[in-house]
């Protein structure tokens, strides 16, 4: 005999635990689990904001997230997209440390800029975004006219290298001075067509964001929680 039970009959905290079982039976792992000899396996996750945690922590906050800053460098420059045939949808990037394999997960991609820095290059001032919190050790040349919005969350990108899938997020904090300067000639529900930095006022490539999507079949989050 089958029984209807209303979602309001189960308490939150039971609700929770089934959740919890399920995604640790789906996933079906353990950190520093071995496959084969000598190969150890870790999993990681990496929030809006670029911090980095151990996947199955409990609480994900900056108490809780990976700070020291030669780790975060070590860990970051070894990203990769996941071609290892294994965990590949649920965890679509792997960063090799020798023999271990580290699993990334991402609210939406791994590499979150967070800061504008400027730096002299051959006497010329040039602009960097940073990213993964080890300083001015991960940085990448800023674009101006390769910004792009994407107008159903609100979130801003910037390319980033391929070894990463080609996208990276910025962070919100920095996402919110960025769209000052818009310019949405399209309307506002539309990607903004030119971004003023620097008093020179750039079009913005409209086209890069997609080809990345396309050309690495990466999976950019379309909704805000």
């Amino acid at each position: 005999m089958s029984v209807s039970v209303s979602k309001r009959m189960i308490p939150d905290l039971f609700k929770q635990k089934i959740t919890h079982i399920t995604l640790k039976r789906y996933l079906n792992y353990v950190q520093g689990q071995s496959p084969e000899p000598k190969i150890r396996e870790y999993f990681y996750f990496i929030d809006h904001q670029g911090m980095l945690f151990l996947d199955d922590s409990k609480m994900k906050n900056f108490t809780s997230c990976f700070k020291e800053k030669k780790f975060l460098d070590f860990f970051f420059k070894r990203i990769r997209l996941n071609k290892t045939g294994r965990y590949q949808d649920e965890f679509p990037f792997v960063s090799f440390c020798g023999r271990e394999r580290n699993y990334i997960r991402c609210d939406d991609v791994p590499i979150v800029y967070t800061h504008i820095i400027n730096k002299p290059v051959k006497d010329v001032e040039t602009d960097f975004l940073t990213y993964g919190y080890a300083g001015e050790a991960l940085k990448s040349l800023f674009t101006p006219e390769k910004i792009y919005m994407m107008p159903q969350t609100g979130r801003v990108y910037h390319p980033t290298d391929d070894l990463y899938g080609g996208i990276g997020l910025i962070r919100s904090k920095l996402a919110i001075e960025i769209s000052k300067s818009f310019d949405f000639i399209n309307g506002e529900l539309q990607p903004p067509t030119h971004f003023t930095w620097k008093n020179h006022k750039y079009e913005l490539d409209q086209n890069w964001f997609q080809e990345k999507i396309n050309e690495f079949n990466l999976k950019i989050k379309q909704d805000i929680e």
